[in-house]
């Protein structure tokens, strides 16, 4: 069962967080284990495992990067590295570059440069986001078309890159 089909919601990139958190809610009186404690041991630890599988569901069905990392997974596009498609190389290039620059930061501090390089990723981020903002509000099983999931699968892919290298970029934030 997957986490969409327990809430039964359909899958989609784009919930009503409102009423993903209502039926969180739900699920979470019902499977309660004080609720089931007058219950054999069978019942109580199935509805200990479906709280359980509650928690993790709602976890991940209310962060947007969970959620669509989750969707690409259900259709087999995450999963050993070896698998996962190629990005593009123009795009390694920039992070080439990007780290490049990030290396020389380290053996010579200079705070120009990296406002320079956080802009710069900023600006990654800002167009990344502006090319498949569409597919990620309109996205859902109902609507795929053929290619979409490959496409959220790269912008998955480039945004966990980015994320990296911001991660880097923070260990500089004190020049």
């Amino acid at each position: 069962m997957t986490y969409f089909e327990f809430y039964g919601l359909p899958q989609t990139l784009n919930l009503d967080e409102g009423q993903l958190r209502r039926l969180f809610y739900q699920k979470s009186k019902e499977h309660h284990p004080d609720v089931h404690t007058l219950a054999n041991e069978d019942v109580q630890a199935q509805n200990l495992d479906l709280a359980s599988f509650n928690n993790d569901a709602y976890r991940t069905l209310s962060n947007p990067t969970l959620r669509l990392k989750y969707v690409l997974q259900l259709h087999g596009l995450l999963g050993d590295e070896k698998q996962l498609t190629k990005l593009p190389a123009d795009f390694l290039m920039e992070m080439m570059e990007l780290n490049e620059t990030m290396a020389d930061l380290e053996f010579e501090p200079n705070p120009e440069k990296l406002n320079k390089l956080n802009r710069d990723v900023d600006e990654l981020e800002q167009s990344l986001d502006n090319q498949i903002n569409t597919l990620l509000l309109q996205w859902s099983i109902e609507t795929n078309q053929p290619g979409d999931l490959e496409k959220l699968q790269d912008y998955f892919l480039k945004k966990r890159y980015l994320l990296r290298i911001r991660e880097n970029l923070s260990k500089f934030a004190s020049l």
